[in-house]
């Protein structure tokens, strides 16, 4: 049944005047954008004029085969399900966000007679109270290790702080105060917890005032050691309340938003207040389908942003955004709290503004520097190698294992901005190939190279192999097979010393190895993508081999399923148990057969 064609003017009849989401979809039935409206047929009716406001509008229209529509009650609901859609299929011609990853928190437990810190990443499920969010782990670890070194509040998780029978090595470095083995009584590790919460909540002065008190009591208690300990910890926080970036004038959350674009790379940086200080930032570089203004931007920038994850008291920045209001009721039911958007701000909101701002400006021209930087070297690159053009594309492959054992193979992929991590792929190599680095190479080029050639999966410039030319000659045999031996590879050999700029390249044809001076800027990048394609394996391979590990071999033995395995080791009182019996005992088990009983003896000896 064919599909009949798309009819634009009865299609704007059939629309309603209430809120929804639109989906722009082209000829081959894939969404290229998605927009909400409080009046559908107004908005989508705008499309179709015969002059755009812009080009990126007359693109889009250009590539356009079908609307279709979902009409909500609210604009409220049209917001959550625009932001979902987006999500899920990702648009070319709306401001998608490129990382998306939660944020950390530190996490206080309060389950517990001796509650802890810990570092927290994900849903906010367990008891106790999150401090954060933390523009990055390196912020929540150094955190804790600040906390550590003045509170000695312990970090171990609970089974491993049941089963101590004497102190650990953090006691040892004054980063704990043992309460495990009993060194700490818990009223005095509880003093301790809330100073540290206290802390973390800003109120410094409360904390340095209640170890001043401590300090005195000691004194007069001839207690001088712990004396010393509280004249320690004031010292220690009034060094760490100096280095604080900004007067803390209040306590509440917010984010500030800044903003700067040359036109081409647009940067919006998120500056962290909590408790009234700075606690960092992170520049985000939103993927944008060709112009687009700062509204647009900064509009569909927080929407994505906090839609996805807990928003504080207030968000600011500069320019006015078409849903704020929306947006602010929408977080304000979720969060159960009061959410403020606001652009008017004068002060310490000013001041915090003008440093989101410089921040911006400070990522942008790192970024602009860095892509200038890349480029360069992509086109040094096809220089090198005597390409018509300059690459855009470069995968890299390599193999990680020991002895065989949990072979692991790694493909990254980088662009002229720089690596692609979300074209980056891992192959769990089969049995076949363990021990054999040419066979690892031929099976993990195959797997790839067989989506390429049917379209699933772009096609690279260059392919880059790590290794000599037995990888070379491999490399080509494959793509011979799958009829992509014209591609350009490229064999890299770490050299006789395997020291960086010694590197040999091996191409097809010639016999001769090339070597690029050490400065080349060419070399740089080999040397950067050879490197990332090995660090991606190797993790990897340790990944697979950790895993592998902690499996019985119990696991492996076809036929012996969960009820069976555990009917084994409960006989024999476990696994040894079960390696020691010999056949005629095997047999002896509950659902255990002969023939599943030599299986087992079989598989376990020839195991171990």
């Amino acid at each position: 049944m064919t599909e009949s064609p798309f009819e634009v003017k009865s299609f704007l009849r059939s629309l309603t005047h209430r809120p929804g989401v639109y989906r722009m979809l082209d000829a081959k039935h894939k969404v290229i954008y998605v927009g909400k409206a409080r009046d559908l047929k107004k908005r989508v009716s705008t499309y179709f004029q015969r002059s755009q406001a812009s080009v990126k509008t007359e693109a889009m229209m250009a590539l356009v085969a079908r609307v279709e529509v979902t009409v909500v009650n609210t604009e409220a609901e049209a917001l959550v399900l625009e932001y979902n859609l987006i999500k899920q299929h990702k648009p070319r011609f709306n401001v998608l966000l490129r990382d998306d990853k939660s944020y950390p928190y530190i996490h206080a437990s309060t389950n517990h007679p001796f509650p802890r810190l810990r570092f927290h990443r994900g849903a906010r499920k367990g008891k106790g109270r999150y401090f954060g969010p933390y523009p990055s782990t390196r912020a929540v670890r150094q955190t804790l290790n600040e906390l550590q070194k003045l509170f000695m509040i312990r970090n171990c998780n609970d089974s491993y702080f049941s089963n101590r029978t004497r102190p650990c090595l953090q006691y040892q470095i004054k980063r704990c105060t043992a309460p495990c083995v009993g060194i700490v009584d818990e009223a005095q590790y509880g003093r301790d917890f809330d100073a540290a919460l206290q802390f973390l909540e800003g109120r410094n002065d409360a904390v340095v005032a209640t170890f001043v008190k401590r300090l005195e009591q000691a004194s007069a208690d001839q207690e001088y050691e712990q004396a010393a300990r509280y004249r320690d910890q004031i010292s220690r926080l009034k060094e760490v309340e100096a280095k604080q970036l900004v007067q803390r004038g209040h306590h509440k959350d917010l984010d500030v938003i800044g903003f700067a674009s040359n036109g081409a790379i647009h940067c919006v940086t998120v500056v962290f207040i909590r408790n009234g200080g700075v606690i960092g930032s992170r520049d985000h570089f939103p993927k944008l389908p060709g112009e687009t203004d700062k509204a647009k931007i900064l509009n569909g920038f927080v929407t994505q942003y906090y839609l996805g994850r807990d928003a504080p008291s207030e968000i600011i920045l500069d320019t006015e955004i078409e849903d704020a209001e929306v947006l602010e009721q929408e977080l304000s039911k979720r969060l159960g709290r009061k959410i403020a958007i606001r652009t008017r701000v004068r002060g310490d909101r000013m001041r915090w503004l003008e440093l989101a701002h410089t921040n911006a400006e400070q990522g942008l021209g790192v970024r602009v520097a860095s892509n200038a930087t890349i480029e360069r070297q992509f086109k040094t690159l096809g220089e090198a190698l005597e390409l018509d053009d300059t690459p855009q594309r470069i995968e890299c492959f390599d193999v990680s294992h020991t002895s065989g054992e949990a072979t692991v193979a790694s493909c990254v992929v980088f662009n002229t901005t720089g690596a692609l991590k979300s074209d980056y792929r891992r192959f769990n190599l089969s049995p076949d190939s363990a021990g054999d680095d040419y066979a690892a190479m031929a099976e993990a080029l195959r797997r790839r190279y067989e989506r390429v050639r049917k379209g699933e999966v772009p096609m690279p410039d260059v392919l880059f192999v790590d290794g000599g030319k037995g990888q070379l000659a491999e490399a080509m045999r494959v793509l011979e097979e799958l009829e992509l031996d014209w591609l350009n590879v490229v064999a890299v050999a770490k050299g006789r010393a395997r020291r960086p700029g010694a590197e040999r390249l091996f191409r097809p044809g010639n016999d001769k190895a090339m070597q690029l001076p050490p400065d080349s800027p060419a070399l740089l990048l080999i040397q950067q993508i050879r490197d990332e394609a090995h660090r991606f394996a190797i993790t990897g391979h340790r990944q697979r081999r950790a895993k592998k590990r902690r499996e019985s071999p119990l696991e492996q033995i076809p036929g012996l399923g969960p009820k069976k395995r555990r009917e084994l080791l409960r006989q024999f009182g476990g696994l040894q148990g079960v390696m020691g019996a010999g056949v005629d005992d095997l047999v002896k088990v509950r659902g255990i057969g002969r023939t599943l009983a030599e299986t087992i003896y079989n598989e376990l000896h020839v195991e171990h």
